[in-house]
């Protein structure tokens, strides 16, 4: 960040979102959240357990605590984007811990919460705590849990939503060895999160190897992805064309996908610079209103997120559960179970298309070749029984539970203090 960036001064609007504290919206909203967790302990847990589903996967069992967590917004970014920058704005204050400088400053993940009182929890706390969210981060190690906090502050903002910043990314190939697992952690937290901002910088473009794995980590959750070239006031009108074709070339280089992302073009600031551009102050200031909007509409549409999640998990599982018993068909009863094992999974490809056209899944629905692969190795297949119809039919009820919590989540939960309009977060900045 540049040295401006330093100068913590209060940003004088607020960012007013919809309440969770609505008492009509907490009702109804706890209803669903009932609902739910009742749907994924009785209908989809026990399909995981059946055919192991998180071993194969980097998805945790869900807790009552995960499925009635707030809305998460995950920041992603090389070093000195303004990822914590952007955190202070939104909350017109420092969180605890926090810094910011020219250098990379956060070297850790920080979970930003709403509290009474400020406080730091440090990462084992963190895991281990029944109120908060994090119990399966301890799979991660304790490399991980050294580097993870959750700083915790009052903030009206903070009610809605949980805000994760992360550990700037070294740009070109100066990566360091964190001692675990960065782009299976981003995987972790972008399962969970409602919205995934991908912050870059108008004068640091370029995508490092390790921001490249981070981003191919989310991987089956574009639709929470948005990306953010911040500090667009530090280049003119021209210059910002320039940059921000540049950027789209970079990013369709490593986002396969033919929908294309929603680029925000601002600039946040806690002070402005000496050296800020203002020919293209409209857009930036329409691009900012646009960044807001999508954010007062994670507590609105929390609820029917948390459906999708719990809809999409139930497919996923589905579908496991059918490759699984597809495999164990094809095993020996006896002799040559090692040889075997190994042919299928050389052969997961033309089994994955097998399984497809038998039950007539979308190849869509199907996991990553190389990472189920990696789950098959000593892989004991008799542990699992035969296909368990029960659970099959059990997991496509999920359907239908769903639905019923799509009505009620559809229902007018909140009421806007601000009547509609789109909230300014950051006065005075595009």
């Amino acid at each position: 960040m540049d040295p401006s960036d330093t100068k913590a001064t209060s940003i004088s609007s607020d960012f007013e979102v919809a309440s969770l504290k609505n008492p009509d919206y907490v009702r109804k909203f706890d209803r669903v959240i009932d609902d739910l967790q009742d749907v994924y302990s009785h209908k989809i847990r026990p399909l995981e357990k059946a055919y192991n589903y998180e071993h194969f996967s980097s998805s945790a069992p869900l807790g009552n605590d995960d499925i009635a967590a707030k809305p998460m917004v995950l920041l992603i970014g090389q070093y000195s984007t303004g990822k914590t920058t952007f955190i202070n704005s939104l909350l017109k204050k420092s969180y605890p811990s926090s810094h910011i400088g020219v250098e990379p400053t956060t070297d850790r993940f920080v979970a930003v919460m709403d509290n009474p009182t400020e406080r730091v929890i440090p990462g084992n706390a963190a895991a281990v705590s029944s109120a908060l969210p994090f119990k399966g981060l301890d799979k991660f190690g304790q490399a991980f849990l050294s580097r993870f906090q959750v700083s915790q502050t009052p903030s009206p903002v903070l009610q809605n939503f949980t805000i994760v910043d992360t550990p700037g990314i070294l740009s070109g190939d100066k990566q360091r060895d964190r001692g675990y697992d960065y782009t299976s952690v981003i995987e972790w937290f972008a399962e969970r999160a409602d919205l995934v901002l991908l912050l870059f910088d108008s004068h640091k473009l370029d995508i490092s190897n390790e921001l490249k794995a981070a981003i191919h980590a989310l991987k089956g959750h574009e639709e929470k992805v948005r990306v953010v070239l911040n500090k667009s006031d530090m280049v003119n009108q021209q210059q910002l064309m320039r940059v921000y074709g540049a950027l789209m070339w970079s990013l369709g280089k490593v986002v396969h996908s033919p929908e294309v992302m929603r680029v925000y073009l601002v600039s946040i600031w806690l002070e402005k610079p000496a050296n800020a551009f203002d020919d293209c102050r409209a857009l930036l200031d329409s691009e900012k209103n646009d960044l807001l909007q999508d954010l007062q509409q994670l507590p609105i549409n929390a609820a029917i997120r948390k459906v999708n999640e719990i809809v999409k998990r139930a497919r996923l599982a589905r579908v496991h559960a059918l490759i699984v018993a597809h495999l164990r068909e094809q095993m020996p009863s006896f002799y040559g179970k090692a040889a075997a094992l190994k042919q299928l999974s050389e052969n997961l490809p033309q089994e994955f298309k097998i399984v497809s056209k038998k039950y007539r899944l979308p190849m869509g629905d199907f996991p990553d070749i190389e990472k189920f692969r990696e789950g098959l190795i000593g892989m004991k297949f008799e542990q699992f029984g035969a296909l368990n119809e029960k659970l099959l039919l059990a997991s496509d009820e999920v359907k239908d539970a769903s639905s019923r919590a799509v009505a009620a989540s559809a229902t007018s939960f909140f009421v806007y203090r601000n009547n509609g309009k789109a909230a300014d977060g950051f006065r005075g900045r595009g």
